[in-house]
């Protein structure tokens, strides 16, 4: 058992218990001398309130663990709470126009948007991001995250968004730069029915040339119809727990079912179609007596084609004097998101029961061709390849909040989620053209199925299942006006099993030029696999598949104590123990002797706590620190092999990671001049031992994982929020926000590492002293400038952000070569909504116009002299127009 960590001392002189932050949301009233206790509010910023300038938006509906939902009230959330909480109302997030929520996080201040809707805080990693909803845990429906990523949530279904940066006791312990709690929309005011419709374009990609696949006849909807079952032969293999390498499997026969022109023709499409969205959503309120009773109900799909010509190189040579690949690579994905949300809500007095229903279903389907060279030679080489990544998220969780006497509330949480992720059918076929005078066919591409020699031809298939547990209680006891006691509980269980089996089709002898030219469902039918003895071999018998499990209890004391009417304290601490253990699943009937398990079994104690000084009407000044912890994800830890197409790497798991644990400091200034209306200082720090950072290793450039020794991460952040009134109802509205984040690995000669298979146990074989965090940006800069008038839902806004260049892979493991990083560099979008009535009836009307100055994306390696490309492609322009009507 971990000792408990030396901050608690101090926090324990002051704090025993807790009390939730919003508590004084349902119990406080404004006093009638001008200040209300704990928030700064004063006579003269309520004043302030009644010009149209500065009103200021209902409060948002906030559902967290152990605080009491917010609803309706006019109340500054970010003043007023605690904590150093950013939060997005459904104002602002319809504001910034973005269609899911990672894309509207990404104007809050020091979160960026890295990939496929990963959100770092102050530059460390997703790893260091916790996702809630509703106050419950989520699981990951990526194999290589535990964590969400968070495009996969429409706006629609959300109807507010909290950062939370600094560490209190009712959260979870897997707390590093902060945590995203995603309120769904509850209880309707009033009934209410609305459709929605859009339609888009990228400039690069609609109307342009990108290649497709046939697939099945629903591909269009995100669903497959049956195109991708396994064929009857691989699933009896596969029930069989036979292995190929054993020789009693007639492979011949598997794999004369596996390819067909369906799911394996890459065909050029001339004129990519238009992006396009759909969505409804209603709600309804009853009243029986004392009891209102709501029912909410929203569903959506939308539908957005991606085309990318992407250079991607790579090298060997610590100097990066020559290149070991350089590919010109053009994909065409088409991504369908179909979600669906059914919330219940009942209240009655105080008290509120919330049952909230959620669905999302995300679909990738890809094509891709690629040519280019390996190994500095002149052979070309041409790569086809098809997939399909199916990705579905369903969760059920219930939410009460109960007013048992004036003095005492309890909340009580449950949920259970489940998210699966499928990926039949990657197919990737290699073919050779050598250029050489000598060969009789040097200048055809052919693919003679010889294990890559002269051509070769895989296909994988995985698949991802994932259950997660969760519950929790918070008693909260209000002594008097000025101090609240709070006790809680929490418990999670997460299972994870997932698979991948990857074949190789090798022919005995080396295909015929004339045989070996023919397109791939041809090239693997049944007649040529007969004739000329192709077999099927599985290149990955060691683990293919894995089991990962999580087992967490939790309980918290905190206080919340308005010291004086100007200084209050908010303490806390949390008891944690987990168990997690990852192993291997028996597949075949024959035992394997992988030893690649992972058994970690800690418990920590985890103090925080906020002091807060509000020494001016409007002005507050705030110190936090706290201690926290980050586990490895269930994925780092797997030994086994995994593509990522995203970004066209190699991932393997390291068994031997363990936890990383935090420090964490923190000092703000705030100046609420007006509701909505602010401006913000803060500087941070965070020690980090043991943090998980990403290696490369090998000639095929696998990506790993280990602890580094320590990490330091400093920075300071700004913001500025201010409205002025310019004519009539019309307002001018200017946002920015400005983050500098400075972070560094400390390791020192003779400092160890543990990585599962490897020879060395040096740090310094892995990782260089001085370099930055994975995923770290020095600057993080948003702006936004518009123009707002409420009254007849009018907005026009132009949206501006920044970031500097940040580590996206280590160079390559004890070679001297620089790190790769990628450039984010700036982005212009422009959103205008305008509200019109037609025929009697309001629509509103909205316009996107992103990326304006084309930004490209761009990945590099250099060293000064040297510059491997490994990574870039023009994303484009995109504009898109959508209508909204409310009945």
């Amino acid at each position: 058992m971990t000792k408990p960590m030396g901050l608690a001392r101090l926090l324990l002189l002051t704090s025993a218990l807790v009390a939730p932050s919003l508590a004084w949301a349902q119990t406080t009233s404004p006093d009638p001398a001008g200040a209300q206790p704990g928030t700064g509010t004063t006579a003269e910023t309520q004043d302030q309130a009644a010009d149209p300038a500065v009103q200021e938006e209902p409060a948002p509906d906030v559902s967290v663990p152990g605080e009491i939902v917010v609803t309706g009230r006019r109340t500054n959330v970010v003043r007023d709470m605690p904590q150093v909480v950013s939060v997005l109302s459904s104002a602002d997030i319809a504001r910034t126009g973005e269609g899911d929520i990672a894309g509207a996080l990404s104007r809050v201040t020091g979160l960026s948007v890295v990939g496929n809707g990963y959100v770092y805080v102050r530059g460390l990693g997703d790893r260091y991001s916790l996702a809630l909803l509703n106050g419950s845990p989520l699981p990951s429906p990526e194999p290589l995250k535990r964590v969400v990523p968070l495009d996969i949530f429409p706006t629609n279904v959300v109807s507010s968004s909290l950062v939370q940066k600094s560490y209190s006791a009712n959260y979870p312990g897997e707390f590093g730069g902060g945590v995203i709690n995603l309120t769904t929309n509850s209880l309707p005011k009033e009934s209410f029915l609305t459709l929605s419709g859009g339609m888009g374009a990228n400039l690069v990609t609609t109307g342009h040339i990108g290649y497709v696949y046939s697939g099945g006849g629903y591909d269009w909807s995100g669903y497959d119809d049956g195109t991708r079952d396994l064929p009857p032969a691989l699933g009896a293999f596969f029930s069989s727990g036979n292995r190929l390498s054993s020789g009693t499997v007639n492979s011949q026969a598997i794999a004369g079912q596996l390819v067909n022109a369906n799911n394996s023709l890459v065909q050029k499409n001339s004129s990519i179609g238009p992006n396009w969205s759909a969505n409804f959503s209603g709600g309804t309120t009853y009243d029986a007596g004392d009891v209102r009773l709501g029912l909410i109900a929203t569903a959506g799909i939308s539908s957005k084609w991606t085309t990318r010509d992407s250079t991607q190189q790579t090298s060997l040579t610590s100097d990066l004097s020559s290149l070991e690949s350089n590919f010109e690579r053009v994909s065409t994905d088409n991504r369908v998101v179909v979600n669906g949300l059914l919330g219940v809500g009942v209240e009655f007095g105080d008290n509120k029961i919330r049952w909230t229903n959620l669905y999302v279903h995300d679909t990738l389907k890809r094509a891709r061709l690629s040519l280019g060279q390996r190994h500095g030679t002149d052979t070309d080489i041409m790569q086809q390849d098809t997939a399909w990544y199916e990705r579905q998220l369903v969760d059920t969780q219930v939410v009460g909040e109960f007013k048992l006497s004036p003095e005492f509330s309890l909340d009580v949480r449950g949920s259970y989620a489940n998210t699966k992720r499928e990926a039949p059918d990657e197919f990737s076929f290699e073919y050779v053209r050598t250029n050489a005078a000598a060969d009789l066919y040097g200048a055809y591409f052919v693919n003679r199925l010889n294990n890559g020699n002269g051509g070769d031809a895989t296909v994988s298939y995985s698949s991802l299942n994932e259950n997660l547990w969760s519950g929790g209680a918070d008693l909260t006891w209000k002594l008097d006006p000025n101090l609240s006691l709070a006790v809680g509980y929490a418990y999670l269980n997460t299972h994870r099993t997932s698979s991948r089996r990857d074949f190789q089709f090798s022919a005995s002898t080396p295909l015929p030029g004339g045989v070996a030219m023919l397109r791939p469902d041809l090239l693997l039918g049944s007649a040529i696999i007969d004739y000329y003895d192709v077999n099927l071999i599985e290149t990955n018998e060691g683990n293919p598949a894995f089991a990962a499990s999580l087992d967490n209890h939790a309980a918290y004391f905190r206080e919340n104590w308005q010291i004086t009417s100007e200084l209050s304290l908010d303490a806390g601490i949390r008891y944690e123990t987990a168990k997690l253990v990852v192993s291997p699943i028996q597949v075949f009937n024959t035992v394997g002797a992988s030893t690649a398990a992972t058994n970690l079994d800690n418990d920590y104690w985890l103090p925080s706590g906020t002091l807060t000084w509000q020494f001016q009407p409007g002005m507050q000044f705030r110190v936090n620190a706290s201690k926290t912890i980050a586990r490895p994800q269930f994925r780092e830890l797997v030994y086994q092999f995994y593509f990522d197409p995203d970004t066209n790497r190699q991932y393997r798991g390291n068994p031997f990671l363990q936890d990383s644990q935090l420090l964490n400091l923190e000092a703000r200034y705030e100046w609420y001049i007006a509701p909505e209306q602010r401006i913000t200082l803060a500087g941070f720090y965070k020690r980090i031992d043991n943090p998980i950072e990403a290696y490369i290793s090998g000639d095929a450039f696998v990506t790993s994982f280990a602890n580094a020794p320590k990490a330091d991460l400093y920075g300071a952040e700004f913001e500025v929020n201010k409205k002025w009134l310019m004519f009539g109802e019309r307002s001018l509205i200017a946002i920015a926000n400005y983050t500098f984040t400075k972070s560094k690995l400390k390791v020192n000669a003779g400092d160890g590492v543990s990585v599962f298979g490897s020879s060395s146990n040096l740090a310094t074989d892995f990782f260089k002293d001085g370099a930055p965090l994975t995923g770290q940006s020095d600057h993080l800069v948003n702006f936004q400038v518009g123009l707002e008038d409420k009254a007849s839902l009018s907005q026009q806004t132009f949206i501006l952000s920044y970031a500097s260049k940040r580590v996206t892979s280590r160079g390559l493991a004890n070679s001297g070569q620089p790190d790769v990083f990628e450039y984010p560099g700036f982005n212009l979008d422009f959103v205008a909504r305008q509200g019109v009535k037609l025929a009697g009836q309001q629509f509103d009307l909205k316009f996107e116009a992103r990326n304006l100055t084309n930004r490209k994306y761009k990945e590099t390696q250099s060293n000064g002299k040297n510059t491997v490309i490994y990574n870039r492609y023009t994303p484009g322009t995109t504009l898109n127009v959508s209508v909204s009507t409310t009945f």
